[in-house]
């Protein structure tokens, strides 16, 4: 009974072994991700800290352990590229920048994938987190790419820290390197990407003693000394206030330097003050002279303005009197051509006249007649001059001038 009481719980036990393995898993996996999230948050307030006092590049040990911190989080659980053989190969990171972060507007990707000194992937990267920096755009790159959740979910998978939740935070915490100006050289040996990224957690790992310990410790010494040989003085005790000292005087210096810092800054705000007033008193200026010439150009266009609707009224007379000058004439002319053109009646008259005239014409009599003296010629021809004078415009007399043209011509055939 005991053995089988025994096996049983060792069975038990073995069963739940599964379970156990699991959450150990899950808890190292939520341990790393927060360690890489705390750590890069660390060391972006380290950059921001260090741009205060000197320009951030290459030999700055703050940046590089900045570069393998996220060269790290943008790593973690990335899968691997798979051959044709069915065998995984390890990929770097700038295979899922390059195509995730293509719908950044004005993009380095093109630039980075023709550089020449930068063949490997793993130094593309490197070479793509600088060149971000640079632009003050890291930021946007990693959340555009984040945003991509599809292109994210087929290169990493399950527990990675950009799908995760500390995604967002990362996204956040890179906003603060864009007040930095960094200023990096492309071609050094930050680049090589045949050296895995390793990162120093010592200037993140300080351990501050509270007071209460301390004093604690000083009454333990104490204690010890008095218990102890003879030997023992309270000078033992001296160290601990000697580093007391040395944090009140590390202390003091930081004060000290930020003082510095802040009268620097307040001389550089006095000048850009002045600076500002001069350009401000200068745009008053020419605000003030540019408003004299807006008010003179008004002045000279209402006076163009006055001139001009002058000569349009004097104009509009002009072309009054002309047009009545016009009238008048045209009036003038109707009367005048009425007073000297015939009737319509002694029109019809002279018509036939002149057809008769012109029939004689067309038989040769008219050249053909003899005149037998010159008085009679006379008389054809003062005939011929009556039939066609306007003044006798009266229907009765054209009427009789015809009859008596008819009958000469008539004598006439007659005659012949």
């Amino acid at each position: 009974m005991a053995s089988r009481s025994l096996g049983g719980l060792s069975g038990s036990r073995c069963g739940g072994g599964g379970g156990g393995k699991k959450s150990l898993s899950a808890r190292n996996a939520a341990v790393e991700r927060r360690n890489l999230i705390t750590v890069c948050r660390f060391s972006v307030k380290t950059l921001i800290d260090r741009s205060c006092f000197e320009t951030i590049d290459d030999s700055s040990p703050e940046f590089n352990n900045f570069a393998a911190i996220l060269e790290q989080i943008l790593s973690h659980r990335l899968k691997g590229q798979v051959t044709w053989f069915g065998y995984e190969s390890p990929r770097s990171f700038w295979d899922y920048i390059r195509v995730a972060c293509r719908k950044v507007s004005q993009n380095c990707i093109c630039s980075i994938e023709n550089m020449e000194n930068v063949s490997s992937s793993r130094a593309k990267g490197r070479a793509w987190i600088r060149v971000a920096l640079m632009e003050k755009h890291l930021s946007e790159y990693i959340s555009t790419a984040l945003r991509d959740f599809k292109t994210t979910r087929r290169f990493y998978d399950d527990g990675a820290i950009v799908l995760g939740e500390e995604a967002n935070m990362l996204a956040g915490m890179l906003l603060g390197l864009n007040a930095i100006d960094f200023s990096f050289c492309l071609k050094g040996e930050g680049l090589d990407g045949n050296f895995p990224a390793v990162i120093d957690y010592t200037p993140y790992l300080k351990f501050t003693q509270s007071s209460d310990s301390i004093s604690s410790d000083e009454e333990e010494l104490r204690t010890l000394g008095s218990s102890g040989s003879e030997s023992s003085t309270p000078e033992n005790v001296g160290p601990p206030f000697i580093m007391d000292e040395n944090s009140w005087f590390n202390k003091c210096k930081r004060v000290k330097q930020k003082y510095q810092l802040t009268l620097e800054q307040k001389g550089y705000l006095e000048e850009l003050l002045r600076l500002r007033e001069n350009q401000l008193s200068e745009s008053v200026s020419q605000n003030k002279i540019l408003l004299q010439r807006i008010e003179d150009s008004d002045l000279a266009h209402k006076l163009e303005k006055e001139q001009l609707e002058y000569i349009i009224v004097e104009l509009q007379d002009q072309l009054t009197v002309l047009k009545n000058n016009d009238l008048r004439s045209r009036q003038e002319l109707t009367a005048h051509l009425t007073n000297q053109w015939p009737s319509p009646g002694a029109l019809d008259v002279n018509a036939v006249a002149l057809d008769t005239l012109l029939y004689r014409k067309h038989n040769k009599q008219w050249y053909e007649k003899s005149y037998q003296s010159l008085d009679q010629l006379s008389a054809e021809v003062s005939l011929s001059q009556t039939s066609l004078d306007p003044s006798h415009s009266q229907e009765g007399d054209g009427k009789q001038d015809t009859l008596n043209l008819i009958t000469e011509g008539e004598c006439g055939f007659k005659c012949t």
